[in-house]
């Protein structure tokens, strides 16, 4: 969960809420993040009461103070026609930070790709110095282990990728000698 402190510690719900409304908003906002979809709340007021520990009707009248738990909780419309309580900053928090974890996960994918390619091209290297310089041979050569299912990529593993590419370059080869004639 992000939490915007300096957008918190100068908002309206801050400043104007009593201790006991900013409490019960904060923890709403916290299982918000656990409910389904991800950021909602259900609209039944005895249910969030429930959640908050709160009496129903004690809760109810809270929510009726202008800066009450649910200040700029609003209905929304979720799949499955499901009517629930969002919150516009708890969605674009949500939003951020789905985005920063792909991107963080794209980042972290190419880097493993990256590894796995050097150390394939520095064994490809051991066995023939030229391959081993040839990109299109190594990322074939990886496609090729990957499609075998080759989780530990032995010296033995890698000679057969090796022959594979080599058998593969002959069929292309012979392919395009066959289109010239």
């Amino acid at each position: 969960m992000v939490w915007e402190r300096r957008r918190w510690l100068n908002s309206d719900m801050r400043l104007k809420a009593t201790p006991e409304c900013r409490g019960l908003y904060f923890d709403l906002i916290n299982i918000a993040y656990d409910n389904s979809p991800i950021g909602t709340l259900p609209t039944d007021l005895d249910v969030l009461a429930k959640l908050v520990f709160v009496e129903p009707s004690h809760f109810r009248a809270l929510c009726a103070l202008e800066y009450g738990p649910l200040h700029k909780w609003e209905p929304c419309l979720c799949d499955g026609g499901e009517i629930r309580l969002m919150h516009a900053t708890v969605l674009r928090s949500l939003v951020e930070a789905i985005s920063r974890r792909e991107d963080n996960r794209a980042k972290m994918d190419a880097a493993n790709i990256s590894k796995r390619l050097q150390r394939l091209r520095s064994t490809v290297a051991g066995l023939h110095i030229e391959m081993s310089k040839n990109d299109a041979a190594i990322r074939w050569i990886d496609e090729w282990l990957l499609d075998k299912g080759c989780a530990y990529r032995s010296t033995s593993w890698v000679e057969k990728a090796m022959a594979a590419w080599s058998a593969h370059m002959m069929d292309l080869t012979g392919r395009r000698l066959q289109r010239g004639q």
